[in-house]
């Protein structure tokens, strides 16, 4: 699946070792969407080595590629949403529109006066086009 959005917030990397003695290395970031009711969504880059390859900064504009897995834990179930790749910029779109060659910039016109037009009394039978078919 994949999200654009603009990231909003880089939280500290999260680091231990596990059950079985490898060194593990977690870097979560908060993302809002660019929709026009904007979401945030909260997701995790797992890994040394994925880390170093997909960087963020506070206001970029990404795409981010993840995965949603969800495990339970004493009857409860967690969430978590796990970035493989992150793109600079908004891929979704560069891939919809294929690039239009640069044209100069077109003179700014005015814009047209706008036309004020009287309102139209429902029950004037002289106001309509005389098609109505209603018996008053």
């Amino acid at each position: 699946m994949d999200v654009v959005g603009k990231i909003i917030q880089v939280l500290p990397a999260q680091e231990g070792v596990g059950r079985n003695g490898n060194p593990w290395k977690v870097q979560p970031y908060v993302l809002e969407t660019l929709d026009q009711y904007p979401r945030k969504v909260h997701f995790e880059v797992f890994g040394e080595e994925r880390i170093k390859q997909n960087p963020c900064d506070i206001d970029q504009l990404v795409t981010v590629s993840f995965d949603i897995e969800s495990r339970e834990f004493n009857g409860r179930w967690y969430t978590s949403i796990r970035a493989w790749r992150i793109q600079q910029g908004d891929m979704t779109q560069a891939a919809a529109t294929p690039a239009a060659p640069a044209q100069p910039a077109a003179p700014a016109q005015p814009a047209p006066a706008p036309v004020e037009q009287a309102p139209v009394d429902p029950f004037d039978a002289s106001a309509g086009d005389g098609t109505s078919d209603l018996p008053f």
